[in-house]
């Protein structure tokens, strides 16, 4: 979807916007909002303001470009989802160096829209205007502001791959709540695991930090299904923590150095986030309070790997490793017992 239609979107849903409200749309297309954040502790403070007034009516978010949305915050207090979460990938978001490249693009796109609900005169004297200013960051119009009440906040667009699971933990509330997310090689596990890391302040536990150590890498425990982890050890070091909010931690093995390399602190907090192929092990019984699943189309998968692991890695991936984690989400029916299966 090309730049333009998100402006013909906008259009068709807010009929009384403004060419300036139009520029606003460019600028946080390309740059995000990170004008705002110069006092975080401030703009945390009119956030937690806006959140309580803001209406609940509406969508909860809208795509305005190729890698943002606005999330609206009424709708997001109305399904009950943590304000803390949203700021922080707003916060996030807002980081962004921004690329002024992209924003004269943008303002190319709504510049050759037919649709627009204002003149082309008008548009050109308020973009001429725009630019001599040195195209700074705007605010919507008043005509805007009057008619729609806007309320929101602008997020990096990747972010919505994990409203399934923010949603999924706001339902349930035991704490701490342990969230484990298992599934095919290059599927998202550990971008996922990063992005609810970066909302909510919980550490992750890889579980490519069990791997098996040569000590154990005979022909009968590779073949056996989940074998590949070491999954004795995670349930020794790991496991008796999960139900409690303490700070702990583990040994890594390093696989490129086929030993142990250090330890990973996981601190105390009320949600525990466990990422990688064999999280779902048979092994560990019913530890999780929240089982994810993840799946990607062979072709896709093997692109993935190719482009993060490089060809010779990927054949050893294709002979190897997809056809051991496949036996073992067969043989545990790992992807149809999840609560969540997503792709």
């Amino acid at each position: 979807m090309n730049e333009r239609l998100y402006f013909e979107e906008q259009w068709k849903r807010y009929p009384l916007t403004q060419p300036i409200d139009a520029i606003k749309q460019c600028y946080q297309a390309a740059h995000g909002a990170e004008h705002m954040l110069r006092d975080v502790e401030g703009a945390r403070a009119y956030f937690c303001r806006e959140m309580e007034e803001a209406a609940e009516d509406g969508v909860l978010y809208e795509r305005i470009g190729e890698s943002v949305v606005r999330i609206h915050l009424g709708p997001w207090r109305r399904e009950g989802l943590d304000g803390a979460w949203l700021f922080a990938a707003f916060c996030d978001t807002a980081h962004g160096d921004g690329d002024m490249e992209a924003l004269l693009r943008t303002v190319g796109e709504a510049a050759a829209c037919g649709a627009a609900p204002f003149s082309l005169p008008a548009w050109q004297t308020t973009l001429a205007a725009w630019r001599e200013a040195g195209m700074p960051a705007v605010h919507h119009s008043d005509v805007y502001r009057e008619a729609y009440h806007p309320a929101y906040r602008i997020v990096r667009a990747g972010y919505l791959s994990v409203l399934p699971v923010l949603r999924a933990i706001t339902a349930r509330t035991k704490r701490p709540l342990t969230v484990a997310i298992d599934g095919r090689a290059a599927a998202g596990k550990t971008t996922m695991a990063e992005l609810l890391s970066r909302l909510t302040g919980a550490d992750v536990i890889h579980m490519d930090d069990f791997f098996l150590p040569p000590a154990l890498r005979c022909a009968e425990r590779l073949a056996e299904p989940g074998g590949n982890a070491h999954y004795e050890r995670f349930a020794e070091e790991v496991l008796p923590h999960l139900c409690r909010a303490e700070t702990f931690r583990y040994r890594i093995f390093d696989c490129s150095r086929m030993d142990y390399a250090g330890e990973r602190v996981i601190r105390a907090h009320p949600l525990r986030i466990v990422e990688g192929s064999y999280a779902h092990h048979r092994a560990f019984g019913a530890y999780a309070d929240l089982r994810i699943f993840l799946s990607v189309e062979p072709q896709e998968q093997l692109r993935r790997i190719t482009l993060r692991n490089g060809a010779e890695m990927a054949a050893m991936f294709r002979e190897r490793w997809i056809p051991m984690e496949e036996r073992y989400i067969a043989a545990f029916d790992v992807e149809r017992t999840a609560d969540l299966r997503l792709s």
